[in-house]
């Protein structure tokens, strides 16, 4: 029966212990064999740190760039501030065709101007807690606030007075049509009302649902709700009739947008019950009608979550397009992100405010994404399209205004995150791929050995900037930090999509951490030959890394099978460069001094060998572990570890004094056992060619090298009997002895 090495240490005692344009990337094929070279290649020669995906760029420290989600880096878009309102937050963003902008939030209700010659002014103040949404028409700008929940008409002098009251308390969003009429979302009924020019409302649409919460009005004067409890995103036709475009799986759509070609985006929320304004603070989103300029009021989170004086809200969020056909398709996610308001640029794509780290998103196509700018407040929660291409956002904690422009930064940065080189390591050629596009890109690198570079770090090194890439002047060190520098001469963006630094790391010894013997008279079996196939490659799962562990022989060991006279040993070794190792194993007696080869190039972690060529005795054996297959012969490094005492009993015990006699019906039979080297571990005997029968000692432990037995046999007959008996010692060495009895 097949016995695993671990089955027989019952037996012996335990062992001792031991993107959507094309990319500058490899064709598959290359990426192949370079990945079969990485399998097969020793791992203390030249690497390769590659940083070339989105994830990789987000670990770094962007300035005046934009990141697409696909990995591509390009200059950002002019981002300035333009106004502080020393308001914890800003909800609503708009501006008039003079180039003025409104905006306010709270918690103080104040409407705030800023004009086209940057002149700041407190254009007017109301008794609420917060102003909700700002709706312009002809110049004219409407308000609306909370908790009283009424729409104000505010004059260019700052003078304001009540529009329309709906009797509600809660005001959500803001929209003119075409003819004129506005729109307002309201909560507690969810109805929408319609206002007329001259400030006469009624309600126009009943949701059935307790929030209209957003609203926008489409190119033809559909009027689109997002709704809570139930998230639905409905289109109201301008007679009135409503129809349910989308069921949101959340509960609550918190911002809606209409593109150029009709698409609707919406941004849905878990909402919780909603709580009253003046303890927590919904958020705002800005859409635009074909004649209007629209800010809205996003979600309401939990009491507590997002106030004045809060710092974030934690969670992620869902954008989702509703195509012109009527098809519902999710277009943006993220994990943490949370997004707050809904928007375009000048040329009709998508804009995503999101917190918690204050990033604008734009959304260039389906399933493909751009950071374009990060403002330093956490939360982007309105935008307003703005004059010459421009666009604004507000924001939260602290509440600002900023100008995305519509011209590129001349000069943006990133720097890498820090790379651990896992030891000390020489730093070599730096390489990029990037287009410049009239421009120019420019890799430094910089190296330390500490995990942050705050301190004691070299300088940057002489920055790199030709397509071929060079050496790179930084000196040895364990860890690695680059820096991308992206220069514009026009209009253009230069492209940045990958930086690769190599290196190699400072060969270290390996080391052999624990030596085990194997039980007596089992042996592992012979290594196989090497492969004469061609090479073969197993591609990693999709988003796995492609790096292979270049080790030379697997840590497990295979299974043993019985061979007499056999006897073996396994070890543990490690390399820190990863290096493949080969092996060489001595033997010397322990009262020897000269160490005998046993075997070398040993690929395995084990090796077997005939114990019946040596004499029986005490030994040691050395291993020595060497990286010679991972580096050149003058650089390769070795270790050594000597076992404890291995015992080599191939000699069988003596049997003496058997002798029998007759007692009646009984045959008492005895002997003495003895062995030079171990325990004598079982004795049997046998009647007149019988089965073999177990029998103890007289001390009843089989725990010594010399033992006796006696034996008596009943209800033996007269006569002339042969009784043979055998006993085996610990290493498996049997002895056979047998006498005649004729009595």
């Amino acid at each position: 029966m097949e016995k695993t090495l671990e089955s027989l240490v019952g037996r012996v005692g335990n062992l001792r212990p031991i993107g959507n344009r094309p990319r500058r990337r490899p064709c598959l094929n290359l990426f192949i064999t370079l990945l079969a070279l990485a399998a097969t290649s020793p791992a203390s020669q030249t690497k390769t740190w590659q940083e070339s995906d989105y994830s990789d760029f987000e670990k770094g420290t962007l300035r005046n760039l934009s990141l697409r989600s696909d990995g591509l880096l390009t200059l950002a878009p002019q981002f300035r501030e333009v106004f502080d309102s020393s308001s914890a937050y800003l909800w609503a963003l708009a501006q008039d065709s003079a180039g003025n902008l409104y905006t306010g939030g709270g918690p103080s209700a104040k409407l705030y101007r800023i004009s086209p010659t940057g002149e700041k002014k407190t254009l007017a103040e109301f008794d609420a807690l917060e102003v909700h949404a700002i709706a312009i028409r002809d110049n004219q700008v409407f308000v609306s606030t909370a908790p009283d929940g009424k729409i104000y008409k505010v004059s260019s002098t700052g003078k304001s007075e009540v529009f329309y009251d709906p009797k509600t308390k809660y005001i959500w969003a803001l929209a003119f049509n075409s003819k004129g009429d506005l729109f307002v979302a309201t909560g507690d009924q969810g109805e929408v009302h319609r206002v007329t020019p001259d400030g006469k409302g009624s309600v126009f649409f009943r949701s059935e649902e307790s929030h209209a919460r957003s609203l926008a009005v489409d190119a033809h004067d559909n009027v689109i709700v997002g709704t809570e409890p139930n998230g639905l995103v409905i289109r109201v036709s301008p007679a009135g009739e409503g129809f349910v475009l989308y069921e949101m799986p959340k509960k609550e759509v918190t911002a809606v947008a209409v593109a150029k070609d009709g698409s609707i985006f919406a941004k849905p929320a878990v909402a919780p019950s909603l709580p009253p304004p003046q303890i927590s603070v919904p958020t705002a989103t800005a859409t635009a009608g074909a004649s209007s300029i629209v800010i809205q009021r996003a979600p309401a989170p939990a009491p507590g979550t997002f106030s004045s004086s809060a710092g974030s809200v934690s969670g992620g969020s869902d954008v989702y397009r509703i195509h012109p056909d009527g098809r519902p398709q999710k277009v943006w996610t993220h994990a943490q992100d949370v997004v707050y308001t809904l928007g375009f640029d000048s040329q009709g794509r998508a804009l995503v405010g999101a917190g918690n780290k204050g990033s604008i998103y734009r959304l260039d196509k389906d399933n493909l994404y751009t950071v374009l700018v990060t403002a330093s407040p956490t939360q982007i929660t309105a935008f307003c399209p703005g004059l010459d291409g421009k666009t604004y956002a507000a924001t939260g904690n602290v509440g600002k205004v900023f100008e995305i422009g519509s011209h590129l930064e001349t000069e943006g940065y990133i720097e890498s995150d820090v790379f651990d080189a896992g030891m000390f390591a020489l730093w070599g050629r730096v390489t990029f791929t990037a287009e410049n596009n009239g421009g120019r890109v420019a890799v430094s690198t910089r190296t330390g050995n500490l995990d942050r570079p705050v301190q004691n770090w070299s300088p940057w090194s002489t920055a790199i900037a030709s397509a071929e890439g060079a050496r790179t002047t930084s000196p040895p060190a364990r860890f690695v930090q680059w820096k991308a520098t992206l220069h514009s001469s026009g209009a253009h963006s230069p492209e940045l999509e990958s930086v690769e630094v190599a290196y190699l790391p400072k060969n270290v010894a390996p080391k052999v951490d624990a030596i085990e013997f194997t039980p007596a008279n089992y042996r592992f079996p012979a290594p196989s030959a090497p492969s004469t196939s061609p090479l073969t490659l197993t591609l990693p799962a999709m988003g796995k890394s492609a790096h292979s562990d270049t080790s030379s022989s697997s840590d497990s060991t295979p299974t043993m099978t019985y061979a007499k006279g056999f006897i073996g040993a396994r070890w543990a070794a490690s390399d820190e460069n990863g290096d493949g190792l080969i092996y060489t194993v001595h033997i010397r007696g322990v009262k020897e001094t000269g160490w005998k080869l046993l075997k070398d190039k040993v690929r395995e972690k084990y090796l077997s060998w005939d114990s019946t060529a040596f004499p029986d005795g005490e030994y040691r054996l050395r291993v020595t572990a060497s990286d010679l297959p991972g580096n050149p012969p003058n650089q390769a490094l070795t270790s050594e570890r000597e076992s404890e005492v291995l015992l080599i009993d191939n000699t069988p015990p003596r049997i003496s004094g058997l002798h029998a006699a007759r007692n009646g019906a009984k045959l008492n039979v005895r002997w003495a056992a003895a062995d030079s080297l171990t325990v004598i571990s079982k004795a049997e005997y046998s009647l007149d060619g019988g089965d073999w029968l177990l029998t103890s000692p007289t001390t009843k432990l089989s725990d010594s090298r010399d033992l006796t037995y006696d034996v008596a046999l009943d209800n033996v007959p007269a006569g002339e009997h042969t009784i043979a008996v055998r006993v085996q010692d610990d290493y498996e060495n049997q002895s056979t002895e047998k006498i005649v009895v004729k009595q």
